[in-house]
């Protein structure tokens, strides 16, 4: 079972600041990932495997500005929406859907992503919560 927890950040800009750069970090990589498997799907007509994308993107910059765990997890949500777009068009081959389905779209330009963190990478001190990659919370 998932569960999800928020916490209200005070208005402290330097704080705010990283949450914002590391949001927007995940949107870029995103994006990658959306576009490398674009581009594998229509240049090659091969599918996207579930490790494909961190084995090419591994040594890229908005890969390493993340915890690695959170790149992943990136990484995998994108393989993912390929996944659900391979099945739907095999059924849609097949006759059991009747729209055709399309290829994962880009996100717009300069938004933010969801960073998830993993439970393992947070702990607790007093009433603060230590974050890997961001020591302010």
């Amino acid at each position: 079972m998932y569960s999800c927890q928020q916490v209200l950040v005070n208005k402290n800009s330097e704080l705010i600041a990283i949450l914002k750069f590391l949001c927007e970090e995940s949107h870029k990589l995103t994006n990658m990932g959306i576009y490398y498997g674009r581009q594998l799907y229509f240049k090659s007509h091969k599918t996207l495997g579930k490790y494909d994308l961190e084995k090419v993107y591994k040594s890229n910059y908005h890969y390493k500005v993340l915890y690695s765990q959170v790149a992943q997890q990136i990484l995998r949500t994108v393989s993912e929406s390929f996944r659900s777009y391979y099945g739907l068009i095999k059924a849609y081959s097949e006759g059991k859907i009747t729209n055709i389905p399309r290829v994962p779209n880009y996100r717009k330009k300069g938004g933010m992503a969801t960073v998830s963190y993993p439970k393992q990478a947070l702990k607790l001190k007093g009433n603060k919560i230590r974050v890997p990659r961001l020591e302010y919370l």
